[in-house]
């Protein structure tokens, strides 16, 4: 005979220290397995979009860092590429380098956040201490140069705040190398340990075409097998001067896209980042880094969509504007917000443990989701 069971919702979060913030997941579960998963959002809406409209857009830039903060620079790239060309001004040739070195110093530090929190979401510390050690060096390198390790204000429209620090170039060149082995050091611990795969293999399976009917993006969807990367495929700033690869999901046991796919897309990602590091070293021009920061942002009539490659994915900035020195409207496309929504879809059939490996692998940032 049959055992009858009765569905029950529980309620994971928002204090829940495995939902990456104040996240509120409603489950619909009939025993451990998960019939329904539904993300309440909003615990930490900062309503930076309405702030946006009461703010010259030089003073939108570090309420840009307020949304994902642990990619920071990233955000503020995005904001200030897209004012820019609402302007119709090129930005000089190293203010282009100095982004790049940047955003993908970002990258990394942003990627060893998400691994380290995402070992400790599946029971393993120690990967934690060894991220968080490293990016630690990320951080000082952003002190050096702008002040902050967090939030930091850093790229303006038409440029950025300050030139490099006279130890910054020597510093990360040290680092580069130093780092490296560190990745190494990453994947035996951590990649190849059989219960970490036991928990991730298999799990929560995307599969491309739920990935494009969604608009997934990041290594959310490069973990499905799918080759797109904005900064390859609608570049930017000078990316199209740096040779770099795009990782994609392995199907390390079989099946293209699951938890392991996206968690090992951002572990090489790294390396491709260190790379591009190395080469905007390498060749980063002289010149004045404010030359072409305008004394009064005011960009004619018109709207523009323009986007970037952050390291969750496609962070996109719509703005309209009036002709004043404050966007008429801005409307951001978070890659955090939207990669949420396939969280029922990866869930279902599951098991309760299992909503926190899916959900860290998706590596999400609430006070992005919410804005």
């Amino acid at each position: 005979m049959a055992v009858k069971t009765e569905e029950m919702v529980l309620n994971m979060g928002p204090h829940h220290p495995s939902t990456h913030g104040v996240l509120r997941l409603e489950l619909n579960i009939e025993g451990e397995l998960i019939m329904k998963v539904t993300p309440h959002i909003g615990y930490l809406h900062r309503c930076f979009e309405k702030h946006a409209e009461a703010m010259t857009y030089p003073q939108v830039v570090p309420y840009t860092d307020r949304m994902d903060y642990l990619a920071a620079m990233g955000n503020e790239f995005g904001y200030a590429v897209a004012v820019e060309k609402l302007l119709g001004i090129e930005v000089p040739e190293r203010v282009n380098y100095i982004r790049v070195i940047m955003a993908e110093l970002q990258r990394i530090a942003s990627h060893l956040v998400a691994i380290g929190t995402y070992a400790v979401d599946i029971g393993a510390f120690t990967p934690l201490l060894f991220c968080f050690r490293d990016r630690e060096m990320i951080l000082s390198l952003f002190e050096m140069t702008c002040g902050a390790r967090m939030l930091y204000n850093y790229i303006w429209v038409g440029g950025v705040s300050h030139d490099l620090h006279p130890d910054f170039i020597r510093k990360t060149q040290e680092f580069i190398p130093y780092f490296r082995p560190k990745i190494k050091e990453l994947n035996d611990l951590l990649t190849g340990n059989q219960i970490f795969i036991e928990r991730t293999a298999n799990v929560g399976i995307l599969p491309a075409e739920t990935a494009i009917n969604y608009g997934i993006s990041g290594p959310s969807l490069r973990g499905s097998g799918l080759k797109w990367d904005i900064r390859k495929n609608d570049p930017y700033a000078n990316y199209n001067k740096f040779d770099f690869d795009i990782p994609v999901g392995k199907g390390l046991m079989g099946t293209l896209g699951d938890s392991w796919d996206r968690y090992y897309v951002r572990v090489l990602e790294m390396e491709e980042s260190c790379k591009i590091i190395e080469q905007a070293l390498a060749s980063i021009p002289e010149g004045d880094v404010t030359s072409a920061i305008p004394k009064r942002v005011k960009p004619p009539i018109g709207q523009l969509y323009s986007r970037i490659e952050n390291p969750r994915g496609e962070l996109g900035y719509f703005i309209i504007s009036n002709g004043t020195t404050s966007p008429f409207r801005v409307k951001v496309k978070g890659p955090s917000f939207v990669n949420l929504e396939v969280l029922n879809e990866l869930c279902k059939g599951h098991l309760i443990a299992d909503v926190i490996a899916i959900l860290g692998s998706i590596d999400i940032v609430l006070g992005e989701v919410d804005r």
